[in-house]
Formats: C-alpha cells, structure tokens, sequence
C-alpha cells in the first residue's frame, strides 16, 4: 500500500469519526417527523368535525331536498330570514336561555355546597365523591326514562305516591302533561346529573387551599360563613368562573332530556332549540332551515360565552395566599 493511498484511508477515518461524533452529540432532526404523527388524527378531524360544520353552512343556504330527483334551491339567507318571524323559534331561545340560568345556578350552589361538605370529610371520602359523581358518567337517556317514571301520572309516579303518602296533595298531577309542572322535572333531571360533576371541580380547587389559613381564621374569630365568603370563594374564583362557561354551554345544548320527556310539548310549551332544531330537520324535512337554527344556536353560545369572559372574568386572579 503506498502512501498516497494510505493518508486516503487515514482521512476518511478521520472523517468518519467526526461523522459519529457528531451524530452523538446532536442526534439528525426531522422535522416533518411530529407531523406525521398529527396526521391520522388530523385527519379525522377534518372528516368527522370540520367537513360536516362545513357541509352544514352550505346546506343552510337551501331549500335542501334529500328525496331523489328533487332538486334544492338555492334561497340565499332565506332561512335565517325566516327566524325572525318564526314565533316557535324564539319560545324554544326564551326555554332555552331559562333551562341554562335555572340549571347552572343550581348544579353550582349545591356543588358548591357538596364539596365543602366532602372535602371536611375524613372517612370515606372517596366513597362519596364517587357517589355524587355517579349521575355524570350515566347514560342521558336512561336517566331520562328514570325521570319519565319518577313523574308519571296518576298512582303509579313516584312522586306522586310520596306526596299523597304525605298529604302534600289530594290528587295525582299530571307533571309532563302541563307546561309548567313539566319544566319541574326538566329542571331536576338537568340540576341533579350536573351538579356531581360541578363538585369535583370544586372539590380539586377546595383541596389546593392550605388549611393554615382556615386554623388562622378560625383564630381570629372568623365564623363559618365569613371564612367561606371571604376566603373560600375568593381563592377559588378562577375554579368558578371556570364550571359557570362550561355549564352554561351545556346549558344551551340541552336536548335528550327533554326530547324523551316531552317531546316539546305541550303545543311547544317545553320546546327548546336542539329538540326544535330536531323536529324541523328529521320531522318536518327542513334541512335547510334547521341548518340554521344550528348555527345560529352556535352563535348565541359564542356570544354569551364572551359577554360572560368578558364582564365577569375582569379581574380574574385567585386571591392570593
């Protein structure tokens, strides 16, 4: 082997070496590499989410005829025009935006209520957040047939079995069938299946407070409510603000439940603006129109959404400790 060929070798080496080196110390990046892992569920995404909300918007915009042969005019803002006028639209808004303040104020009173309590307990604690939790992960529908059972005319009901058990009253009401004893059982289906999971909510930010200084309070001569006035609620006013968005918008969203108990009636006394949304689409076969009472059901919430982060989420920081 000459020389020539010899330092030939010995460079290449040399150079292999650094090659290793370098791969050691700073590994090859790719970086398209994270994308390909985003892209399946991307993809999905796309497909099942952003194309419907898309197709949707589009239907909305026609006279949709899904018969074969029939075609589907095109009439502009026609539908949303037609809201307007649309009398049964705005009972179902007025129920609506009612159902929401009536539910959320009282899965967040008695939430809030619950995990004070809870969060005292020392033995058993876990056995009753499970508890009150339970009602969250059941299904809508069953839970709405056990309402629908609870509330039943005549003898058979519950309820009113208890109250004339009791003397509370002298004849069976007839809850689902009137207007307003109806809105009764709509209200304590939607207050008891969400108020377990406003507790645990609660009950995580009541956790992160040291207990320090409820005993300074305490020492101080600070009684039960004013520790909870101006203590608990202060400390936990992120929490709240929180749990009041969320159940507000699943307030808006309200649907199985009453679609199975009432159906929106009497005469759409109890309707609201998904079972109408429903009936419009599937009952009465106006794509189009509840096209749109969807989007503008899904602005309303964006709208209240805001108004809501905007007045009451001032000044939103925890008070701090």
């Amino acid at each position: 082997m000459n020389s020539e060929t010899m330092q030939m070798t010995t460079e290449h080496a040399k150079q292999k070496s650094r090659g290793q080196k370098r791969h050691r110390g700073k590994p090859y990046y790719r970086p398209y590499v994270p994308y390909l892992f985003l892209l399946p569920g991307l993809a999905l995404y796309l497909l099942w989410a952003v194309y419907p909300l898309l197709y949707q918007l589009y239907i909305s915009f026609f006279d949709w005829r899904i018969i074969p042969g029939q075609t589907s005019a095109f009439v502009g803002l026609a539908n949303y025009q037609e809201l307007l006028t649309d009398k049964t639209f705005w009972l179902a808004m007025q129920n609506t935006a009612m159902y929401a303040v009536v539910t959320v104020a009282g899965q967040m009173i008695i939430g809030l209520t619950l995990a004070i309590l809870v969060n005292r307990v020392t033995i058993a604690k876990r056995f009753f957040r499970t508890i009150y939790y339970l009602p969250v992960v059941t299904s809508w529908v069953v839970v709405s047939f056990l309402f629908v059972y609870l509330f039943s005319p005549g003898d058979a009901g519950l309820m009113n079995f208890v109250l004339m058990r009791t003397g509370t009253i002298q004849e069976p009401i007839s809850w689902l069938a009137n207007s307003n004893t109806s809105w009764i059982a709509i209200y304590s289906l939607g207050i008891w299946k969400g108020m377990g999971w406003a507790m645990v909510i609660f009950l995580a930010a009541l956790q992160g407070i040291p207990p320090e200084l409820y005993e300074a309070a305490a020492i101080d001569g600070a009684g039960e409510w004013h520790r909870i006035r101006y203590m608990t609620l202060p400390l936990i006013r992120r929490t709240i603000f929180f749990v009041l968005i969320a159940l507000m918008i699943g307030g808006f969203q309200v649907f199985i439940s009453v679609l199975l108990m009432t159906n929106g009636g009497p005469l759409h006394r109890t309707e609201v603006a998904l079972t109408y949304m429903f009936d419009e689409a599937f009952g009465n076969l106006h794509f189009g129109y509840g096209a749109a009472l969807s989007y503008v059901l899904a602005v309303v919430i964006v709208v209240v959404s805001a108004l809501q982060s905007k007045f009451l989420g001032r000044g939103d920081q925890d008070l701090e400790y």
